[in-house]
């Protein structure tokens, strides 16, 4: 190894500590991370706008019950009249009022239209749901978010516990090795081994003191905090539940997705369309009345420079004749957009079904193998044992030794990965079946 590459190291190794001394560490249960992420999270900010947004819509819409009413006032200049005989030849002029204004209030209120008005109020009622939906799924999406890289920061941390072990016990052997060579009884290549070793150790420390900078920084601008904390996660996690059969998971999912939730309001709001569209085949009945006030009056002469009052209430009934064949064809289009519905209904709990079975077998594997690779940590950890006792005693070579602490060092790495790898897989599983 050149004194370049070892100043190299030496230099980084100091800034990496020197930068992880400025942060000021913070110790956050898995429970306080997610709900920091809960308040604070952008994405979760977007979510709640657009509720609030669908909410304002359905006030709108609810504002149809209340009646239309209008009010306008005109002030005029009115020129005189121009009488012409039937051959347009100009017989008298007529002096009229110049000045002119009028005021009115007409009002008028929806009576019937086949419930248009409800069923648009209710069409918007169910885009709130969809909104609220949509921030239901951001939500289990934020959640799996930090919950997988809090979990990722422990693995990082039980890794380099790991190192920091080996790293101990790789120092202890090279002491020892030192001794032997001063007494003539091993190689200046035994110290090379156990001086290349005790280097890659370091070198795997500095790795993963960058990865967990980057994962730290990524999971306070998640929560809200600031950078410059250092999250320390808590000793313990929660544990998984009893293992449960595929079936328990899969109805979890079934009553609590929001995607199912969502492809369920989609047929509902595909059926309220059509009753909107049917409503077209119904007249329009509409109660009016209104009040009006000008002057001059114009219908005698010479024209009279007074206000005429008048007043008018009553009911309009109106009705398109084109709806007679055009509203078929809507309803055609409705009808085939509910088909539509229920069809990604049905493609929806298919693909859900899937992922769960994947995610639930992912789990059991995880389960699994983290027994395996505990019982072949304690496997490698008898033979570093005896590989040791050997070398100690010169029974053993250089060679095995490494091969016996390259061993323990992942077994150890596996078995440390494994615990985390349980955890992932059970959250995963949970955020499949919306319960997260």
């Amino acid at each position: 190894m050149t004194l370049k590459y070892k100043l190299t190291l030496t230099v980084l190794s100091l800034f990496f500590s020197t930068a992880n001394a400025q942060l000021t560490e913070r110790t956050l249960t898995m429970e306080e991370v997610v709900q920091l992420a809960l308040e604070n999270h952008t994405q979760l900010q977007l979510s709640k706008d657009n509720i609030q947004i669908a909410r304002q819509q359905t006030r709108i819409a609810e504002l149809q019950k209340l009646p239309s009413i209008n009010a306008t006032a005109n002030a005029f200049y009115l020129g005189d009249a121009l009488i012409l005989d039937k051959d347009f030849s100009k017989v008298a002029t007529v002096n009229m009022p110049h000045s002119g204004n009028s005021y009115s209030v007409q009002a008028s209120e929806l009576i019937f239209k086949g419930g248009l008005v409800k069923k648009s109020i209710e069409l918007s009622e169910l885009r709130e749901q969809l909104a609220e939906l949509d921030h239901e799924k951001d939500a289990q999406n934020i959640k799996f978010l930090v919950m997988s890289t809090y979990l990722d920061i422990q693995k990082i941390i039980n890794q380099k516990n790991v190192y920091l072990n080996n790293r101990k016990l790789a120092t202890q052997r090279l002491e020892n090795v030192n001794k032997f060579y001063k007494q003539g009884m091993v190689t200046r290549n035994e110290i090379i081994r156990g001086e290349l070793l005790l280097k890659n150790l370091e070198q795997g420390i500095l790795v993963l003191d960058n990865s967990r900078a980057a994962l730290n920084y990524q999971l306070a601008i998640a929560i809200g905090i600031s950078p410059d904390v250092l999250i320390e996660p808590a000793a313990s996690f929660a544990e998984a539940t009893e293992a449960q059969e595929l079936a328990y998971f899969q109805e979890l999912a079934h009553q609590n997705h929001s995607v199912l939730k969502s492809a369920q309001t989609g047929i509902s709001m595909s059926e309220k369309n059509i009753e909107i569209i049917r409503t077209d085949r119904m007249p329009t009945i509409a109660a009016f009345g209104g009040y009006s006030m000008a002057r001059p009056v114009t219908s005698t002469l010479p024209a009279q420079d007074f206000y005429t009052n008048t007043w008018q209430t009553g009911v309009s009934i109106s009705y398109n004749i084109d709806n007679l064949y055009k509203t078929k064809e809507k309803e055609q289009l409705g009808k085939f957009q509910l088909n539509q519905a229920k069809n990604v209904l049905v493609l929806q709990r298919q693909n859900l079904d899937v992922q769960t079975n994947a995610a639930w077998l992912k789990w059991r594997e995880a389960v699994q193998q983290a027994k395996l690779y505990k019982e072949s940590e304690e496997l490698a950890n008898e033979n570093y044992k005896i590989i040791e006792a050997k070398y100690l005693n010169q029974l053993a070579l250089q060679a095995d030794m490494t091969d016996a602490t390259n061993a323990k060092l992942e077994a150890e790495l596996q078995y440390a990965n494994s615990e985390i790898n349980v955890q992932y897989q059970y959250y995963s599983l949970l955020k499949t079946t919306g319960t997260l």
